[in-house]
């Protein structure tokens, strides 16, 4: 099953650690967003192949915005 990986607060990418075609497993940091000098990162919630990301370094998102798609 596909899993959605959302931005969980508004921010700027800081640092994107996966590419297109990686795997990755549970628990895997796959991005770090910078939130009010704070470093958040967002990981995997399944083992799968990194399929799609929505986000670049220094991109600015808002909360809930599609940032990984893992298959």
């Amino acid at each position: 099953m596909a899993e959605e990986v959302l931005t969980q607060a508004p921010g700027n990418v800081w640092k994107v650690l996966v590419k297109e075609g990686d795997s990755v497993k549970a628990g895997d940091t796959l991005f770090i967003l910078e939130v009010m000098k704070t470093e958040v990162p967002h990981d995997a919630e399944s083992d799968g192949t990194v399929k799609k990301l929505h986000v670049k370094e220094e991109d600015a998102v808002d909360v809930g915005q599609l940032a990984v798609e893992i298959e």
